[in-house]
């Protein structure tokens, strides 16, 4: 599945709200009192879901949606209304609407996911969730830490599920290799470098940090169970004035383990490949690939030497496995787990800790940008060089 490029609608269907709020307000603004009821939260069976926003990634959370068997399309919106014509031709019972209000406030729909700018997926979750609405954010999960911490704290005191569309997490692939890494069959991870370039599509709202990043920093912090300790990156606008088009970024973690994440709008051809080498083994991801996991019986082995001075290094280089990875679609994976956690109340596996660690992850690597290049504390994001 191609994942490049920025998931969003070309523009915020909802009419009201925009930035932080000032304490948590109700659907139209205004600010909640002591006593004011919440409208009740459903836990359908068969969750009717709306689409809100058909940009680049909406119409695949349509089209996901109306065949999942777990979930009903109960409608789509957009500002456009080309862009809801357009899929109505496809799904004529499907209902369409310019207008988030309607969506937010009819009682019939459950759950709200969201596909539109990266600036808009605060307000218009905070709008859904305080219309007692379940939502998917699709990546990342907010503009900032402190935005996905609210929207974090409204999901929770709710009971609501908050879910960001970190869709790799449901890659086979990508779930085979955390396996073999569960497993012990790698050995200790010495370090991770992943490539995620091609030739587009240039975004004109965030970087390529923003916009790629989150892919890549989902997967490792799904991997290894933990958070980088430091982040440090160095990046360039090639094409447009201050809107980094590439990034090179490494990250340290507390097991020992560093990773390298090469990110880029402008290569010559499409990438996405990742290599993990271990004590015992290496790994080859390569998601273009018809054999996207190979796994290499190769390393290198450091007896005790004899006497003081002698060391002797085996290099060991043995078999090729390509395991046989099931095919599915990631996103179809994804949208059944978001509607499994609200038929259960479970927590899913793109859960929203890890959408807050995603964002956590990028604001340190803006920070070091912004230091030219410093290696930064991803737990002080707006300081901590060292």
């Amino acid at each position: 599945m191609s994942t490049n490029g920025h998931r969003n609608g070309d523009g915020n269907p909802h009419g009201n709200g925009t930035g932080h709020r000032n304490g948590h307000t109700s659907g139209n603004g205004s600010a909640r009192r002591p006593g004011d009821i919440w409208p009740l939260v459903r836990m359908p069976l068969t969750p009717r879901i709306a689409v809100v926003g058909l940009g680049y990634w909406g119409p695949n959370l349509v089209r996901n949606l109306h065949e999942l068997p777990d979930a009903e399309l109960a409608a789509v919106c957009d500002m456009r209304q080309d862009a809801l014509d357009a899929i109505g031709r496809r799904y004529p019972a499907v209902p369409t609407t310019t207008s988030f209000d309607e969506i937010v406030c009819d009682p019939s729909i459950d759950a709200v996911a969201l596909a539109t700018p990266v600036s808009t997926h605060y307000p218009l979750a905070v709008a859904a969730l305080e219309a007692g609405k379940h939502v998917f954010i699709e990546k990342p999960l907010a503009a900032s830490s402190e935005e996905a911490r609210d929207l974090i704290e409204i999901a929770e005191g709710r009971e609501l599920v908050l879910m960001p569309g970190h869709t790799f997490l449901y890659s086979p692939p990508v779930n085979t290799i955390r396996d073999l890494i569960a497993s012990g069959d790698i050995g200790e991870i010495y370090f991770i470098s992943t490539s995620r370039v091609n030739l587009g599509l240039h975004q004109s709202d965030v970087s390529v940090a923003w916009d790629l990043g989150p892919h890549d920093f989902s997967i490792l912090r799904y991997w290894l169970g933990e958070m980088p300790r430091h982040v440090s990156a160095m990046s360039r606008s090639c094409v447009i004035p201050n809107m980094p088009d590439v990034a090179f970024i490494n990250l340290e973690f507390s097991s020992g383990t560093i990773a390298h994440v090469e990110l880029s709008w402008l290569a010559p051809s499409k990438l996405r490949r990742t290599t993990i080498v271990g004590s015992r083994k290496m790994i080859v991801y390569d998601d273009t690939s018809n054999e996207p996991v190979r796994v290499f019986d190769s390393g290198v082995d450091l007896p005790n030497p004899e006497t003081f001075g002698e060391f002797q290094l085996t290099y060991r280089t043995g078999s090729i496995i390509s395991p046989h990875v099931k095919a599915a679609e990631p996103l179809f994976l994804e949208l059944g787990d978001f509607c499994a956690a609200i038929r259960t109340g479970g927590v899913p596996r793109s859960s929203a800790e890890i959408g807050l660690d995603v964002v956590r992850i990028i604001e340190s690597v803006d920070a070091s940008l912004d230091a030219e290049g410093a290696r930064v504390d991803v737990s002080e994001p707006a300081g901590g060089f060292t």
